[in-house]
């Protein structure tokens, strides 16, 4: 099963210290999220990909202004309205697909079931397990 990839383009612009700063970056949002597991805003993403270090002035400055973005693809789409993007839905729907895929794989193998949304009892009961297993 391919999925269409999660991507978004981030622009910032700001100044400091008399000089113009216009960043943009194009952001694969699975890796975004794989690598930080809580992601307070993508200011740091964009920082760390400009190479600005998130303890100095310049990330303060850079943080003062708003991202916008375009260019959504996959189900990143779905959370883009008029140049903004809401991050923390996108976060919490990428990690219910994230979780819920290897709890699809475990019932198809387990018990033949291609579909767990067709079974919403079993699915509940899954990921209240996993979700067990991930507080232990």
């Amino acid at each position: 099963m391919d999925e269409a990839p999660n991507r978004i383009d981030a622009h910032i612009e700001f100044s400091f210290k008399g000089e113009n700063y216009d960043l943009s970056s194009t952001l694969d949002l699975d890796r975004v999220l794989e690598k930080y597991l809580t992601l307070p805003s993508l200011h740091i993403v964009l920082a760390v990909e400009h190479g600005i270090d998130t303890y100095s002035y310049l990330y303060e400055i850079m943080q003062e202004e708003e991202i916008r973005f375009d260019n959504a693809q996959g189900m990143a789409a779905d959370f883009l309205t008029d140049g903004v993007f809401d991050l923390e839905g996108y976060t919490a729907h990428w990690g219910e697909s994230h979780r819920i895929a290897p709890l699809q794989i475990i019932a198809q193998q387990e018990m033949g079931i291609e579909d767990l949304d067709r079974h919403p009892q079993l699915k509940s009961a899954l990921l209240r397990a996993y979700q067990l297993g991930v507080e232990a």
